[in-house]
């Protein structure tokens, strides 16, 4: 049964919602599976049973008596509950937004700037949040046999227009966009006018349930027939990407670039200062037709190299779409561009925009207009026009660098030319300030999927040369971090802010850390620092009964509680020998893109008096009569309240960032 025909049915009317599409399914395929789940014994759920449990909960919504237009978030442990509570939502005539309760920080975050009006989890996911009482909530399992005795009939409802979902923008502060019923099916048309999904297709995602690809992207599945692979968790990494893949027979894979790029290839492994483009295809990607890929950039190169992975007659598409668009805006594929560019390293392209949506680069910032119409977006981000009439990837204006000069610079063009290096991979490009306080470009490179760096590797006066080549007159950058990755954030963009300050010229590397670092070097590591403190710390302790006689006498204490005063002791002094030698050498290993120097500065200091101060504050407590209310009231105003602002201080050094970014794509 194609797609068109559940548009309408006899004596039905036309199905003008996503939530119409799926009971459309339900009714005429009931024994088709819609949910596949990697758990036994129930290896999934058909239309019908997934109709009658949303039906069910949505009952059970309605009788708690919700405000009209209500904002549900959807937050189970367990991916299946979360499609089910979704579904029940929208039955309900309420807007969901999903939040991920694997990821505990985000999800509080986004509950926070949601502010719904119920919650609907289970009690592990309540645990993860740890919301406490002010916000209402529903667990699924505690009230599992309440719901199943429900009605299994959808509840009537009237005409909808309010907003169907709540889709979260992957910034580094969540913002959930409103979407109404008419967009998310205008953004389902249109990526099934492109991808043209069938009904017995299986379709996987890997990241978190709250990011724009799945909030929005299960009507891909669910609204033409097809069957969503769910497993127990997000799929990150890239062995759990190909056994999922294998292991359900999945045919359209939906990831974004870091999961699309190490996806294994069947062709022999390459050495390093090699492209990342391998021949042959997988075999454990067999099953896939379709790889959509979104969530950032992809250059050509790289999207060659997912096409050679996949079966003869398989399709990669580089979708781009912010959240406000429902998760589509333009798309891209091989065939737009029979004649491969030259080189296809420093190529990334947009594409076409989808079936009813308008892309307009005007005066470099990219507009996009929703599917179905609606005002155009400025999405931050820079494009131009092709001759070709493809729109290519130009930058974004919140990457944008301001030299000490006074003038721009737009990193993309530098860092695509980098990638033209037989040894880059990928690159990025931001400013560091100098001892001096003058701006300077750092280059931040990684290798080759799959590869690793060499001994021996390019070293910057070698990628200040092929960039000059490559591109006259650019700013060369005039330091080089190796890694073995770029970070990347939840929703799949590269992560600037999360890049490692670069060792200062003769450091020592050290070994590497999250992302790791090959030659080059990286931060130094902190053992060196306890060995230093550890003397310190004793002397310390020997100082004490010379500076505050009798603070640390402990004759009439017994035991063990004497033990554990005198452990208590060494702990304070050991604590005040570590801000000491963090207040002399800690202030270098401290700056990182975001805080600015001045902060950086107070953070420093703050973290040294934090350390440092319990040593001669429990002394000088433990000399103070209990009723001498004039010492007391010095030894607060003196240490607690400065305590406090120096916590302050430390706090708002680790969550300054850099200004908060547009959504861009993949939300």
């Amino acid at each position: 049964m194609t797609q068109a025909s559940h548009a309408a049915g006899p004596g039905r009317p036309a199905a003008d919602t996503v939530l119409e599409r799926f009971e459309q399914w339900a009714r005429d395929t009931p024994g088709a599976p819609a949910l596949i789940v990697r758990r036994d014994p129930h290896p999934s759920t058909s239309y019908a049973e997934l109709d009658a449990r949303a039906n069910r909960l949505a009952h059970h919504l309605l009788g708690r008596g919700l405000p009209p237009h209500a904002r549900i978030a959807v937050g189970p442990t367990r991916r299946e509950e979360a499609v089910v509570a979704l579904l029940a939502v929208l039955k309900a005539q309420a807007a969901y937004a999903l939040v991920d309760t694997g990821d505990s920080r985000t999800a509080r975050l986004q509950l926070t700037a949601l502010a719904p009006d119920l919650l609907i989890t289970d009690a592990a996911g309540a645990a993860r949040l740890d919301q406490g009482k002010g916000l209402p909530t529903l667990l699924t399992d505690e009230e599992a046999e309440r719901i199943a005795a429900r009605p299994g009939h959808a509840p009537a409802r009237s005409p909808q227009r309010q907003a169907a979902a709540l889709l979260f923008t992957g910034t580094a502060v969540p913002r959930p966009v409103p979407v109404g019923h008419a967009l998310l099916l205008a953004a389902h048309d249109a990526w099934s006018q492109v991808a043209r999904p069938a009904p017995e297709d299986r379709h996987l995602f890997t990241g978190g349930p709250d990011l724009t690809a799945f909030a929005a992207g299960w009507t891909r599945a669910l609204c033409a027939g097809g069957s969503l692979v769910l497993p127990e968790g997000p799929v990150r990494q890239p062995d759990g990407i190909s056994e999922a893949v294998a292991d359900r027979d999945v045919t359209v894979l939906h990831t974004d670039p870091a999961g699309a790029l190490r996806l294994p290839d069947g062709g022999p492994e390459a050495g390093a200062a090699t492209r990342p483009r391998r021949p042959g295809p997988a075999p454990q990607l067999a099953s896939l037709r379709l790889l959509t890929v979104t969530g950032d950039r992809l250059y050509h190169d790289e999207h060659a190299a997912l096409q050679d992975r996949l079966s003869p007659g398989a399709r990669v598409l580089n979708v781009y779409g912010p959240a406000e668009a429902a998760g589509v805006g333009t798309w891209s594929e091989l065939p737009l561009t029979p004649r491969p560019p030259d080189p296809p390293e420093r190529l990334s392209l947009l594409g076409t925009p989808f079936p009813g949506c308008r892309a307009d680069p005007g005066d470099g910032e990219l507009r996009l207009t929703p599917p179905g119409g609606g005002d155009a977006l400025a999405t931050g981000d820079l494009a131009v026009l092709r001759p070709d009439g493809l729109l290519e990837f130009a930058g974004r204006l919140r990457d944008r660098i301001t030299l000490d000069d006074g003038s721009p610079l737009d990193p993309h063009p530098v860092e695509s030319a980098l990638r033209t290096h037989p040894e880059v991979g990928a690159a990025l490009v931001a400013p560091v300030r100098d001892d001096g306080g003058n701006t300077r470009l750092v280059a931040y490179v990684a290798p080759p999927p799959g590869d690793a760096w060499a001994d021996g590797a390019a070293g910057v006066e070698e990628l200040r040369a092929h960039l000059a080549r490559e591109l006259p007159g650019a700013e060369a950058p005039a330091r080089l971090v190796r890694l073995r990755a770029l970070p990347r954030t939840r929703a799949g963009q590269e992560d600037r802010a999360a890049l490692p300050q670069p060792p200062r010229p003769g450091a020592r590397p050290a070994r590497s850390g999250k992302y790791g670092a090959g030659p080059g070097g990286e931060l130094p590591g902190c053992f060196g620092f306890g060995c230093a403190a550890l003397p310190l710390a004793v002397l310390t302790l020997l100082a004490t009964d010379l500076i505050w006689p009798g603070s640390t006498d402990l004759t009439a204490v017994p035991g063990p509680w004497s033990f554990l005063f005198s452990l208590l002791y060494f702990f304070e002094c050991s604590a005040f020998a570590a801000g000491l030698l963090f207040l002399f050498a800690g202030r270098k290993r401290m700056p990182r893109p975001g805080p600015g120097r001045r902060l950086t500065a107070a953070a420093h200091l703050a973290v040294a008096y934090l350390l440092m101060a319990w040593w001669p504050q429990d002394n000088l407590y433990r000399l103070a009569a209990k009723h001498d209310w004039p010492r007391q009231a010095a030894l607060v105003y003196t240490f607690n309240v400065p305590l406090m602002i120096a916590g302050a201080v430390v706090a708002l050094y680790l969550t300054r960032r850099p200004a908060a970014p547009r959504s861009g794509p993949g939300g």
